[in-house]
């Protein structure tokens, strides 16, 4: 009876070595992004379809889709610049809400600047070139009314005119 059940646990030993040599190892799943997650990026794209409407409040079934591929990338471990990026590869710089520093999309970034400058720049030259035309008033006051107003020394001396021709 001992030869017997030396050969079951041997058997069993075996048995479970056997298992334990087949099995495979379970990964856990890492968790799905939440919504918030998913809407944090989607903010950041403009739908390709609609214009101007944000991928995260546009009611489309594209959008849908691409919330959900947004999604997925998540799960595969991408982050949210690769993202960026392969959506801007699909189509096109028009779906980021903020155009990349290069190219053509430079200039938005530094003609405003350069405009609100030479804007400047010119206020302020028409405010000094004005300053310089106004004539200073002289420092003391007129000694009498006609120096004082070249109208009424006309008027006075075509008043005179009159009286001497007796008019």
């Amino acid at each position: 009876m001992y030869k017997n059940s030396t050969f079951i646990i041997i058997a069993l030993f075996l048995g479970l070595v056997l298992i334990g040599l087949t099995s495979v190892s379970v990964y856990a799943q890492s968790p799905t992004p939440s919504d918030d997650d998913v809407n944090e990026i989607a903010k950041q794209l403009y739908c390709p379809v609609c214009e101007n409407i944000p991928l995260d409040v546009c009611p489309t079934q594209a959008c849908a889709q691409w919330r959900d591929l947004i999604r997925e990338k998540l799960a595969a471990g991408w982050d949210k610049e690769q993202i960026r990026a392969y959506f801007a590869a699909q189509y096109g710089d028009r779906v980021l809400d903020q155009p990349p520093t290069r190219g053509l999309n430079l200039m938005v970034y530094t003609l405003p600047p350069l405009f609100f400058l030479v804007g400047a720049y010119l206020v302020y030259r028409v405010l000094k070139s004005s300053r310089k035309k106004t004539p200073r008033p002289s420092t003391q006051p007129p000694s009498t009314l006609q120096e004082f107003d070249p109208y009424i020394s006309r008027l006075e001396t075509e008043l005179e005119q009159r009286q001497k021709n007796g008019e």
